[in-house]
């Protein structure tokens, strides 16, 4: 495709123009930008290489036109800027804040991985978590009010523990993590995982077939900051409750990396569940260490209200 600039030199070449291209240029040079670039610049470019420099200053002045009509540009999401080139006049085209702002949110939202969570999620704030006087409860401000600390006070360096929110179903346990995802990423550029543990166990049964359950491990394990979503929600195999939610716990606690907890169960009935495996052995030791690594990396906070769900 021929640039702008190139496709006006040729037709400057073309017969009976000139007067029409004259007309033209000088509404050019009359724009107010265009003239300050110019006396600006006056004693680097000489008449000769403003002469050259004719087509590239209508390049300039038609892309900025389109760009104020919201017109489609040779370069969309891209302004025209005028530069000196090695003595001569040339457009650049540099990132329009409108761009600039929706590649920013999009870093914001890649920073935020989930595994198995709901869209709603992706979303989420502190300013839509319900606090207005039919939803709000003395145990939902305490969370929320936890979650705003965590994110203020929160840095790389220095170790915070997460939150173990604990509610029946739809009280806004989820939303509440997600929001601090998505707040840690926009306020402190940092990455978070969310996956919902009981289908992230499911997935590492199938990588075992497919030989890479040990990446996918590691991967979540030393994730900046880990949400683990719906812990408890079903019965556990020795193998899951040791080799994966084990392992995982273990490594944050050694490296003090923030996690976040959502359950149905309080930390005290959590620690009853995990000590039943799926074939009903009782295994309250190995129930207790793990409890001793939730405790070491979260803070437990009941939410207790009406079901937020069904106020759609």
């Amino acid at each position: 495709m021929k640039s702008l600039s190139k496709t006006m030199s040729e037709i400057m070449k073309q017969q009976n123009f000139e007067p029409a291209y004259r007309q033209m240029m000088s509404q050019v040079l009359k724009d107010p930008e265009i003239a300050a670039f110019l006396k600006k610049n006056a004693q680097n470019l000489s008449p000769q290489a403003i002469d050259r420099g004719e087509a590239k200053l209508y390049e300039y002045y038609h892309e900025k036109q389109l760009v104020s009509k919201g017109t489609a540009t040779v370069a969309p999401g891209y302004s025209p800027q005028l530069v000196i080139n090695a003595g001569q006049i040339d457009v650049t085209y540099v990132p329009t804040k409108k761009l600039i702002e929706q590649q920013h949110q999009a870093h914001i939202k890649r920073l935020v991985s989930s595994i198995n969570m709901p869209k709603f999620i992706r979303n989420a704030s502190f300013d839509h978590f319900y606090i207005d006087d039919t939803h709000q409860t003395e145990t939902r401000n305490a969370a929320l009010n936890a979650a705003l600390d965590f994110v203020e006070q929160y840095s790389a360096s220095d170790f915070r523990p997460g939150l173990y929110l604990y509610g029946r179903f739809g009280v806004g346990k989820t939303y509440l993590l997600g929001a601090i995802a998505n707040e840690i990423a926009r306020q402190k550029g940092v990455a978070t995982t969310m996956m919902h543990f009981p289908s992230f166990v499911v997935e590492m049964r199938n990588s075992i077939k497919n030989n890479n359950l040990g990446q996918k491990l590691d991967a979540v394990k030393k994730a900046p900051i880990l949400v683990l979503d719906d812990i408890g929600a079903d019965a556990m195999t020795t193998w899951a409750r040791d080799d994966i939610l084990g392992v995982i716990l273990e490594y944050r606690m050694q490296e003090e990396l923030p996690t976040f907890f959502s359950s149905n169960f309080s930390m005290a009935e959590l620690q009853d569940h995990l000590a039943v495996n799926v074939r009903g052995d009782s295994e309250p030791v190995k129930a207790s260490r793990l409890m001793e690594r939730i405790k070491f990396l979260s803070r437990e906070y009941e939410m207790a209200g009406a079901n937020l769900r069904e106020k759609g």
